[in-house]
């Protein structure tokens, strides 16, 4: 077993609690599903939001799907002008087999984020 990293996002239409709780769901789900992890193997998760969100921690979702036993974290993204707004971003540690490469994921409109890593879309 070896430790990995991987990293995704997704954005929400609007700062509202369903809004976050559902685009974090499937954001984990995605994340998941692609790199066949289940939420024991997961060490921990960053979350980062933009300026713009407030209604909910995205580690809510998470806690709510099986995450309760995962370290959470939600901090605030660097505000930068002209970044794309409600945007949720994840950073997460897992351990699986040596051979394993991590599969990011990005859905919505933050699929334009990170163009240049392989298989994130």
């Amino acid at each position: 077993m070896r430790l990995f990293a991987l990293r995704g996002a997704t954005t929400v239409e609007a700062d509202e609690r369903e809004a976050i709780l559902g685009a974090t769901e499937e954001l984990l789900r995605e994340i998941l599903e692609r790199n066949a992890l289940r939420p024991q193997d997961v060490v921990s998760c960053i979350f980062t939001v933009t300026d713009d969100l407030h209604a909910e921690f995205p580690a809510v979702a998470a806690r709510q799907n099986g995450f309760s036993a995962v370290p959470l974290l939600c901090a605030r993204e660097m505000a930068v002008p002209g970044a794309l707004p409600r945007v949720i971003r994840l950073l997460m540690h897992y351990h699986v087999d040596e051979g394993h490469t991590p599969r990011h994921v990005y859905l919505g409109q933050a699929r334009g984020l990170r163009l240049d890593l392989e298989g994130a879309q």
